[in-house]
């Protein structure tokens, strides 16, 4: 696997992530993690929104202060996004979590998902966080490894009937060793 980064969202990369969000949409897939929703026709008025968002500027009604961050390979292609809330509220503690994250559908596959949740742990480490809750539905095989390899231990399960579906919490504790 080439190099990746986590990195801060920037204009330096805004058509590489342009065309994450692109390929979600062609594949039909969800806009996990959420802020893939954000509009990005005014790329700088999206920075400052993530950038609010971290601060806790503007937030709606229930949400609590997140950082997103950008998996970047080889320092030019964004592959995937994680994004870290720095606490929960009641309903994040059911579904949510702390951190979620996405991987761009061509480069699923190939570990990105163990090395952007792995990367995310250690920035939120440096918020402050010595464990986090990272959810996923039970059918998302492919997340609960990812989640597994990361240290994931299963804390519970309950079927959520505004998803249709079980979703599965795991906690992970942060150890020192984790890098950003």
């Amino acid at each position: 696997m080439p190099p990746v980064a986590l990195v801060k969202p920037s204009t330096r990369h805004r058509e590489s992530y342009r065309s994450l969000v692109a390929e979600f949409h062609e594949r039909g897939e969800k806009l996990i993690p959420f802020v893939l929703s954000f509009q990005h026709d005014d790329f700088d008025a999206m920075l400052s929104r993530l950038a609010d968002c971290a601060q806790g500027i503007g937030l709606p009604e229930g949400f609590v202060p997140h950082s997103t961050f950008w998996l970047v390979e080889d320092d030019s292609e964004v592959v995937g996004v994680a994004n870290i809330r720095h606490s929960l509220t009641p309903a994040l503690r059911i579904e949510g979590g702390n951190i979620g994250y996405g991987i761009r559908p061509s480069a699923q596959g190939r570990g990105l998902g163990t090395a952007v949740l792995r990367l995310a742990l250690g920035h939120a480490r440096n918020l402050g966080l010595s464990e986090v809750l990272v959810t996923c539905g039970k059918g998302n095989v492919a997340s609960a490894r990812i989640i597994l390899r990361n240290g994931g231990i299963l804390e519970s399960e309950d079927y959520l009937e505004s998803r249709g579906e079980v979703v599965q919490r795991y906690i992970i504790e942060i150890t020192n060793d984790v890098q950003a």
